[in-house]
């Protein structure tokens, strides 16, 4: 066995949690609350196995596998691999084959002139046709079955009118579904990573390996996880059931597959009690799901000092409109920064972009360079191919366009002059980020975007199913609790909360801030990270002597009266938002005023 001395020295500093997971013999699975240490604990426990095992670690992605193979190095691990299942299939599959891989998936506009789709008389049909075929594809690659005959794909429908299509059209989805993978199989266009790493699922592979360790295992596809049970080699799989939030990725809740005998992690050296408490007192909302297993988890998280400050969102669209909110209403931000590449937030997948659509609203078709989009006559046409393939990333851009119209021109070109490089991150006033990039990160503060799903929110979801007989999705509002769990154990110390997301009851905190109250935005001061920075309410002087009904102010002219009233609140510090909603106008109309009242660049 290998037991040096820094070996013994690090084992003293573990939970006794910890050290059973390392002195554990035979299958193990792991239930890793966040931040509690569970890459350490798996490299102590490779530490504690003979030094000629060969063990396989296996990551969920490029980044960690980097960051596991610098601490495995350090511990002076070289009986380790270190691998993600695409790089290991990689090596299996493609490498010397002949098989060209392609960065992205095919997009429709490419489906359609592969397969010859057609319209058939139905608007735009042979694109709504060409994007189910693509996640047909994806649901395929993703699973552990061995013909996409043994797959329904309307399994992963919910909205009413996509499914209406997609039962009319089942046979030609199917159809065209095995007719791109033959092409790829064959060789004749290029393979996506999926395809390879079901190809690898396919061949039942024997690894070569005592062990093999499966971390954040939670995010795992049914054919990975069909590749790591099957291997003879002791396997150890760690992950947080409640951090699965890539259902729409195909991930499957690995752990509680396995039937592994299971061991915990309950104790987070991220954050406080108080932070560990609102965590479990979230994930009880799953009670009103079904049967829900508490772990209670023990925060801790020791204080810091505040260097880093990040909004969170749930979607693509809460977080751009915040930042658009956050810029406008603090006037000396020196910096921000979005995790990922800035110009993934305005670009769907399939490479359509916010200014086409902007363009489509515009009537403007000689600017648009997206075909799908270019194939479009206006917006509602777009808004009718969204519905029947439920792309949320081209719904949040008409949201953007519908909100801000020509104003995102200077509204986007005001966030990239902002946005500093990956050197100065942490030098950011705020960083932005969605909850899918912020996992596996970590903030001093963070400040929670209202776009999760409440407690009132999940109680009415399964309410209006009920009433229609039907039942609910309890697969993705289980997912929709966990993102929220996900985004508020990001915060090492600090977290601003919107009140409505808060559990009913829950207790005043040190380190939690309830942001959406009356009291708490009253007590807001410009640049103080104690406090939250959304801003304080609409001056209410003018309350009563101007708002009978503002539903229908949009598009006529601003009074004399108005223009001080503007004024006034702007100068208040009160957000783009409330004051459309005080003036019953838009937020780019809103903003279009202020900068002719020379109030705003």
């Amino acid at each position: 066995m290998s037991t040096s001395k820094n070996s013994v020295n690090k084992k003293k500093e573990l939970t006794e949690e910890q050290l059973a997971v390392i002195r554990s013999k035979g299958d193990v699975a792991i239930n890793a609350v966040a931040g509690s240490g569970k890459t350490t604990t798996i490299i102590e426990y490779a530490v504690s196995r003979p030094s000629s095992s060969s063990i396989l670690y296996l990551a969920f992605n490029r980044s960690v596998k980097m960051e596991a193979a610098k601490k495995f190095e350090a511990r002076g691990l070289k009986n380790v691999r270190v691998e993600t299942a695409h790089s290991l299939a990689f090596d299996y599959v493609v490498r010397g084959s002949g098989y060209k891989i392609r960065q992205k998936d095919l997009n429709t506009h490419e489906i359609v002139e592969l397969l010859g789709l057609r319209s058939s008389g139905e608007k735009h049909n042979e694109y709504i046709l060409a994007n189910h075929i693509s996640k047909f594809i994806s649901f395929f690659c993703n699973s552990n079955k061995k013909k996409v005959q043994e797959l329904n794909y309307l399994d992963l429908i919910t909205d009413p009118t996509a499914k209406t299509f997609v039962r009319k059209h089942y046979p030609e989805i199917e159809l065209g579904t095995r007719q791109l993978l033959a092409k790829m199989e064959k060789r004749e266009i290029d393979i996506p990573h999926d395809f390879y790493l079901k190809k690898f699922q396919l061949l039942c592979p024997k690894l070569p390996y005592d062990y093999i360790l499966f971390d954040e295992a939670q995010d795992a596809s049914a054919a990975m996880l069909d590749v790591f049970v099957k291997q003879k080699a002791i396997k150890v799989i760690v992950g947080d059931t409640h951090q699965q939030i890539y259902g729409w990725r195909h991930a499957v809740n690995s752990l509680e597959k396995t039937g592994f005998k299971t061991l915990q992690l309950s104790t987070s050296f991220r954050f406080p009690q108080d932070i560990a408490d609102l965590a479990t007192e979230v994930l009880y909302w799953k009670e009103h799901l079904g049967d829900h297993q508490p772990v209670p988890i023990t925060g801790k998280g020791a204080p810091v000092k505040v260097k880093t400050n990040a909004t969170i969102a749930r979607t693509n669209l809460g977080l751009l409109l915040n930042a658009i909110e956050y810029i406008t209403n603090n006037r000396k931000i020196k910096g921000i920064y979005f995790e990922g590449n800035f110009n993934s937030y305005t670009y769907a997948d399939e490479g359509a972009s916010l200014y086409d659509v902007l363009n489509l609203a515009n009537n403007k078709p000689d600017k648009i360079r997206d075909k799908l989009i270019s194939s479009m006559r206006n917006l509602e046409e777009l808004e009718e191919y969204i519905e029947k393939t439920e792309d949320p990333q081209l719904a949040m851009m008409v949201e953007v366009v519908k909100e801000y119209g020509d104003e995102i021109y200077d509204i986007m070109r005001s966030l990239k002059k902002l946005h500093i490089g990956d050197e100065d991150r942490e030098k950011a006033d705020m960083i932005f980020s969605t909850v899918h990039r912020a996992k596996g990160m970590e903030y001093d503060t963070v400040h929670l975007v209202n776009d999760f799903i409440s407690e009132n929110k999940l109680k009415k979801a399964k309410g209006e199913a009920a009433s229609k007989n039907e039942k609910p999705d309890l697969v993705r509002l289980n997912e929709e609790i966990n993102l929220l769990y996900v985004a508020l154990t990001r915060a090492k110390h600090h977290l601003h909360i919107p009140d409505m997301l808060m559990p009913e009851g829950f207790r005043n905190s040190p380190v939690i801030f309830r942001t959406d109250t009356k009291e708490e935005k009253a007590k807001k001061k410009p640049g103080d990270p104690q406090k939250p920075l959304r801003t304080a309410p609409v001056n209410r002087a003018f309350e009563n002597s101007r708002r009978k009904d503002t539903t229908n102010e949009s598009g006529k002219p601003w009074s004399a009266f108005q223009d001080e009233e503007l004024t006034i609140l702007y100068e208040n510090f009160n957000s783009i938002a409330d004051m459309a909603d005080h003036f019953g106008r838009t937020k780019g109309a809103i903003i279009v005023r202020l900068k002719r009242l020379g109030l705003m660049d």
